[in-house]
């Protein structure tokens, strides 16, 4: 029996997740598509019921992914490939998509090659995924201490110091 890794390559490798990468690549020019997108995936990743199963972390990673997508097409965060990008954004494609290899109405193997397919990103990706979760742990320290210096009050105001 094949990993997921091994089943998400061989999906990825299918015509039909190449028309994917193809529509991601054509989308990479329209953000307001690409956030219909993300919100699309970003709910189907959700699993309300989980209770930790063994998938949990393929989950976290997929809205990784989506997080991933969105601060590129927004600007903030550029330290990545753009085909690393239309890779990902082609996986969710994938993921939201009625069309795929095992249809999503098939109770539990509907959604096992979409999570087939997120294990292979993360595993070819995996050291990009990293840099980013590094990146947003940082800029989210930042965003907390700068937060936490504006909202101190004991700090002086700038022309309370003469400097005005």
């Amino acid at each position: 029996m094949s990993t997921l890794a091994q089943r998400g390559l061989q999906i990825s490798k299918n015509a039909l997740f190449s028309a994917f990468i193809g529509r991601a690549s054509r989308l990479l020019t329209k953000p307001l598509k690409i956030a219909a997108v993300l919100n699309e995936a970003a709910d189907k990743l959700v699993d309300k019921n989980s209770k930790d199963n063994k998938f949990v972390q393929l989950f976290h990673t997929g809205h990784t992914l989506v997080r991933l997508v969105r601060n590129y097409i927004s600007g903030e965060y550029r330290q990545i490939h753009t085909t690393t990008i239309a890779s990902g954004l082609g996986v969710l494609l994938y993921v939201i998509s009625p069309i795929d290899l095992v249809p999503d109405f098939i109770p539990a193997l509907g959604f096992l090659d979409d999570l087939s397919l997120i294990s292979w990103f993360i595993g070819k990706f995996h050291a990009e995924i990293t840099r980013f979760q590094e990146w947003e742990q940082t800029s989210a320290q930042t965003l907390t201490h700068a937060d936490s210096a504006q909202g101190d009050r004991s700090l002086p105001a700038v022309a309370e110091l003469g400097h005005s």
